[in-house]
């Protein structure tokens, strides 16, 4: 018996000392490769102002001076940094998910690249976190971000401030003023009949199939008192969402109910026909069963647990170009736009290849 547990404890350092030199050589690899990346501006005529921004490294073909069409892509928010790349009469949407289920899922996804949930014993660990949050949780830990107040990060504020603070409150007045549109996840639909109607575009262009859900089995499912509790931990990010969730209604009312509820009808008559067209069994399908990989999402670290999708084999060629760009998950994506991932995939090679040997060992 001491014979095995010492084993364990061996294999276990030896995990985390592979992890820890694996990240840290994405980190240098991720640092030389940015270097390199600015790249010399033709003359032109300058349709932004003239300033350089701290994204600069992070946007394919920025050019100071020359204004994007769109941006949209994952980002924390800074409005001065990306003001300088859009052009001034540019329209700023973005969308909200329930603070509980986003903590549910960023806990489950990414909690082993949070250092401090590794010491959490017990097969349940989300609830033993939620049963003493500071036992587990240090704002300056690495990675910590991911759980706490993680909506009120990505906007850009400091997640760790408790709901009762004013500067909560001064930050969502502050979104208010800079956001034309928030969505909400939880009415994915009725978001994107407000987007089609911001933007003036049809129906065609809000058609989609849901890419990157978990299995149910890998998806925590909270007693209404650990609702209670992620609630309470996650208060900014609380008030974040009743805010823009009120905002959001008032939209629909504007827009008209039962408008809004013929055109959430006809999307899903258009959804259920374009799958009929371009999935194979008609739904999703466990990674594993992904005959293809440029349709199989990103994995979280020692899982398997997101979903995706197998293109029917024999799509009509008048849909075949629609049905791949609507199956394809966002990694893949940004590689068929042009963006450089060599390092991602690198990273997801590695990842894969050492939790199959871990496995197996």
């Amino acid at each position: 018996m001491m014979s095995r547990i010492k084993r364990n404890k061996c294999t276990l350092k030896r995990r985390l000392i592979l992890w820890v030199l694996m990240t840290n050589i994405m980190l240098v690899l991720y640092c030389l490769m940015n270097s390199t990346q600015v790249k010399i501006r033709d003359s032109q005529q300058d349709t932004c102002p003239l300033s350089i921004s701290k994204l600069k490294e992070n946007v394919k073909d920025y050019r100071p001076g020359e204004c994007f069409n769109i941006i949209c892509n994952h980002m924390r928010f800074d409005h001065q940094e990306v003001a300088k790349l859009l052009p001034p009469d540019a329209l700023y949407i973005t969308i909200l998910r329930d603070p509980v289920d986003l903590f549910e899922s960023s806990f489950n996804y990414y909690h082993r690249a949070v250092p401090l949930t590794w010491r959490i014993n017990g097969e349940n660990q989300l609830t033993e976190f939620l049963n003493s949050p500071e036992t587990f949780y240090s704002p300056q830990a690495f990675n910590s971000f991911y759980l706490k107040n993680l909506l009120f990060f990505d906007f850009g504020f400091d997640n760790n401030l408790e709901a009762d603070d004013p500067r909560v409150m001064r930050g969502i007045h502050d979104l208010s003023k800079r956001f034309d549109l928030v969505l909400i996840a939880e009415y994915f639909e009725e978001s994107l009949i407000l987007l089609k109607d911001t933007l003036c575009w049809t129906t065609e262009d809000i058609l989609y199939f849901k890419v990157n859900a978990r299995r149910s089995s890998s998806v925590s499912h909270l007693t209404p008192e650990l609702r209670a509790k992620a609630l309470q931990w996650n208060g900014a990010d609380w008030k974040l969402y009743q805010h823009f969730n009120a905002t959001f209604w008032a939209r629909v009312e504007v827009y008209g109910r039962e408008r809004m509820k013929q055109e959430v009808n006809e999307l899903r008559r258009r959804n259920t026909e374009m799958k009929a067209i371009c999935v194979e069994d008609g739904d999703a399908v466990e990674a594993q069963k992904i005959q293809d990989r440029r349709f199989l999402p990103w994995q979280p670290v020692g899982e398997s647990s997101i979903l995706g999708y197998n293109m029917k084999k024999n799509v009509h060629p008048t849909f075949r170009t629609l049905c791949k760009k609507m199956l394809t998950p966002e990694i893949q994506y940004l590689s068929d736009l042009g963006v450089n991932l060599w390092l991602t995939r690198l990273w997801g090679w590695l990842k894969d290849l050492t939790w199959i040997k871990n496995i197996y060992n």
